[in-house]
């Protein structure tokens, strides 16, 4: 009995190259575990492909000389196929092993093969970690580039119609301009009657230094205990490979893809994605125009089950700027007689929120879509540990002590956040000075039914008129640099059937259904100008530390993460074309 990888060489050797239609049905009765091998006795290539296929019986194998042998074929005795009897076996043969007959899955050969390869999967996340990609360092510019030039070169090795595409310049504070990375689009199979998704990611990173915290050299992959420890990891490099990874299983076990799969992967995503917007509404009647759903995996999972993400928030980013003294003024020499601008912005910022939590700016918890008695549900079926959730940020209490509470109020509930205070003196020591100017930055995250537009005009009205009430002669400006809107999908869609069905496969288990407190703004800019259904399938632990010290992806996570879109994609593929 010789091995699959031994007997799909001596395949490839043969003359006929698996195009002699008696080979294709020795082939695919072999992958099924029905013949013992799909070549003549002693499995030597053959010139011209198998002529006949002969089952024991009462006598000897009978056919021409290039004959393969099966073995323990029920209800076939003594019997041999000839060409003109193989397309009514064939269909026979196929409606018994699958109710897709144009989709046969080999999971567990798909499987195998990405078991025995997934050193060569860490390796290659390693070569790709080691690129400082980050995107907001323009001193690192050129490692963004060559990371994009790297994906490029690993998908056209693939033999994918691969591009680069221009996306303009970025214009820098002191005036001067600097390219941005090219976005990188790829596409295998273009069948008509087969759907087609497109897999969207990132390569870019967050800034990371040793001096920072971390326990290893951040752009090192390195190995402990099964974790993959290196910026970038799981943010977003291993989840962009392992979907590459998808596409190459199925190449190099020649078995076709079961739908078209398309790429589009940016390197500007942890800044804002400049120029990817303007980027996917010129491309929607070209790149898009086919594409079916779109699959984005840069989220990660709740607990250790696995999880499919069905919403994100929206965020509106604001700037709150109060100016008093044409200049920093010494506290000892001006304090007591001027109005301070620190205080009026402290002063300001202390209206937003209480103590319990509550917004206090009129009219934004009014525009919240309700909680349903169904969303209800859903989250009191998540698997959550409020004690580990505690435990794994470091604090003694949180705000809500109830698990379907700390959930809505994580996910599908605004929030102010306070980030920070630019003016004045931060630095260490002590320096006595009244800063002439100072900045708050601060921001709401969006739900539905909130629009960003309306909420710029409430916080800036409410603004003022609190400050107007403090009747102080300094000046306040108010001004919004983020308006992103929040995303929604119905997890009744046939996408998350598909997913719930795919998880079910690879983790034997159901899928928790999620949403993302943080914001992902590309899913609304694809879900707005292209119309397309769109799906989150991370496959990031929940303790992986994205965007902080000694982030990491498991390496189960990454390898079974790789199983999960071989069999999503199989999925998908029997999804009723639109």
């Amino acid at each position: 009995m010789h091995s699959f990888l031994e007997l799909d060489q001596l395949c490839h050797n043969c003359a006929c190259q698996r195009e002699n239609v008696i080979c294709q049905l020795a082939w695919l009765l072999f992958r099924k575990g029905l013949t013992s091998r799909p070549f003549p006795s002693g499995g030597e290539p053959v010139t011209g492909g198998i002529k006949t296929l002969s089952v024991p019986g009462d006598s000897s194998p009978v056919g021409s000389e290039d004959k393969g042998n099966i073995k323990e074929v029920p209800n076939l005795q003594g019997y041999e196929m000839t060409i003109w009897q193989l397309p009514s076996m064939l269909l026979v043969f196929i409606s018994s092993v699958s109710p897709h007959p144009h989709h046969l899955f080999e999971y567990d050969e798909l499987s195998q093969y990405v078991d025995s390869h997934q050193e060569e999967y860490v390796q290659t996340l390693r070569d790709w970690v080691a690129v400082e990609s980050d995107s907001s360092d323009v001193l690192r510019r050129p490692d963004c580039h060559r990371m994009m030039d790297m994906t490029a070169e690993k998908l056209q090795a693939m033999g994918g119609k691969v591009e680069l595409v221009d996306i303009g310049v970025q214009e820098l504070p002191d005036g001067k301009t600097v390219a941005l990375p090219k976005v990188v689009t790829a596409q295998f199979g273009n069948d008509p009657s087969k759907q087609t998704v497109c897999v969207y990611g990132h390569v870019d990173v967050q800034p990371a230094k040793l001096e920072d915290g971390w326990t290893t050299e951040p752009y090192n992959l390195t190995d402990i205990n099964g974790n993959l420890y290196g910026r970038g990891a799981s943010d977003n490099k291993a989840p962009v490979l392992a979907w590459i990874h998808t596409v190459e299983v199925y190449q190099a076990l020649s078995i076709d893809l079961p739908v078209n799969v398309k790429f589009i992967i940016e390197g500007m995503e942890e800044t804002g994605s400049n120029g990817l917007d303007a980027m996917i509404v010129a491309q929607r009647d070209t790149f898009f125009s086919d594409v079916d759903y779109i699959i984005i995996s840069d989220c990660g999972w709740l607990s250790r089950r696995p999880a499919l993400t069905y919403g994100t928030r929206g965020n509106c980013y604001f700037f709150a700027e109060v100016e008093g003294p044409k200049q920093d003024l010494h506290s000892g020499v001006y304090g007591g007689t001027v109005i301070e601008p620190m205080t009026d912005l402290i002063g300001i910022l202390d209206t937003l929120i209480s103590p319990s939590g509550k917004i206090l700016i009129p009219g934004i918890r009014e525009a919240v879509a309700s909680l349903s008695d169904e969303e209800w549900k859903m989250y009191q079926d998540i698997e959550f540990d409020i004690e580990s959730f505690k435990s794994k940020i470091g604090v003694s209490q949180l705000m809500y002590s109830n698990k379907v509470d700390l959930l809505a109020h994580r996910w599908r509930y605004p929030t102010v956040t306070i980030h920070g205070i630019e003016g004045g003196f931060s630095g260490p020591g002590s320096k006595t000075v009244i800063p002439a100017k100072v900045i708050a930055k601060f921001s709401i995250r969006q739900v539905p039914n909130m629009d960003p537009a309306v909420v710029k005009k409430q916080v800036t009205d409410y603004l003022n008129s609190v400050f107007a009430k403090r009747k102080s002669p300094n000046k306040l400006k108010v001004t919004m640099i983020i308006g992103a809107k929040p995303w929604l999908a119905d997890t009744k869609h046939p996408l998350y059937e598909a997913g719930k069905a795919a998880v079910k496969r690879v983790f034997n288990v159901e899928p928790d259904l999620i949403r993302e407190g943080g914001t992902i703004p590309i899913a609304k800019t694809f879900e707005d100008v292209t119309g397309k259904s769109i799906i989150m399938m991370p496959i990031g632990g929940f303790d992986d530390g994205l965007h902080s010290q000694n982030e990491k992806m498991s390496r189960y996570n990454y390898i079974e993460g790789t199983k999960l879109f071989i069999a999503y994609l199989h999925e998908v593929a029997h999804l009723k074309k639109d």
